[in-house]
């Protein structure tokens, strides 16, 4: 089930704000800039989806959003807790960065925590299947797949370049809750 967790960013211990109501996360998010939205497929993509099979089924809502914000192309990645470089993999997006562009995920199966550092708060949004979300531009933010990651989402960029992460260095990822 889908979950938005908020803390200060001076204490990780106790939360000072949750829900896993879809309608309240949209809200609260959408307070702070960043897009929460719930898609269906308009077909079933099977067991283990193939790229081509997910872009299909959710082609009506990638060209409602293209149209919309005049991004330029999309994928699909899927991560599986057989991946080889699942450790160095989930090392690297634990680490706090942003991009010039917004970091918008589709969520088609499984499970991913995007935690997003906001005017003093963490923002921890726990996404899965059918979940969408922008993180706007310029916004500081790590995200945890897990240590037996499982998902499939669909990645949609403003650029033909794809993923591109600037780095801050800051350490305060560790001190936040991980997935197991």
């Amino acid at each position: 089930m889908s979950a938005l967790t908020i803390f200060t960013d001076r204490e990780a211990k106790d939360p000072i704000w949750q829900s896993h109501d879809a309608e309240a996360i949209r809200q609260k998010l959408s307070g702070e800039g960043v897009r929460f939205e719930r898609w269906e497929a308009d077909r079933d993509t099977g067991v283990d989806p193939q790229p081509e099979t997910v872009i299909d089924a959710y082609q009506h809502a990638i060209d409602r959003l293209v149209a919309e914000k005049g991004y330029q192309s999309w994928d699909v990645i899927s991560m599986r807790a057989d991946n080889p470089q699942k450790e160095a993999l989930r090392e690297k997006f634990l680490a706090e960065h942003t991009h010039d562009e917004d970091e918008v995920r589709f969520f088609v199966e499984g499970t991913g925590l995007f935690c997003l550092h906001l005017d003093g708060h963490i923002y921890q949004i726990l996404c899965e299947k059918n979940d969408l979300i922008s993180v706007p531009a310029g916004t500081p933010h790590w995200f945890d797949m897990g240590s037996s990651p499982h998902f499939t989402a669909i990645r949609i960029f403003d650029n033909q370049e794809g993923w591109v992460a600037r780095f801050t260095g800051d350490k305060i990822a560790d001190a936040y809750p991980r997935l197991p």
